[in-house]
């Protein structure tokens, strides 16, 4: 990294803020006693986790549904 410039520019060059963020939504909630989690099933859960956690669930949970019924307006009715 370019740590120099990164300072001068007043920008943060840690990872202690990433490595709590880490603790916190991920290996809190994903490595729990006994957990086993497929790809696709531990994103899931992790991007709803952040999207509570960042208090932004209800925007994407209006946007997600938006898309759905959008979605299921375009697919055909079963004969």
């Amino acid at each position: 990294m370019r740590y120099r410039e990164l300072r001068d520019r007043k920008l943060p060059i840690g990872s202690g803020i990433v490595e709590a963020a880490n603790k916190t939504l991920v290996a809190c909630r994903m490595k729990g006693s006994g957990m086993r989690w497929s790809m696709a099933g531990g994103q899931a859960v992790l991007t709803l986790r952040a999207l509570i956690k960042s208090g932004r669930f209800d925007r994407a949970w209006e946007a997600m549904a938006a898309n759905d019924n959008r979605a299921a307006a375009l697919k055909p009715l079963a004969a």
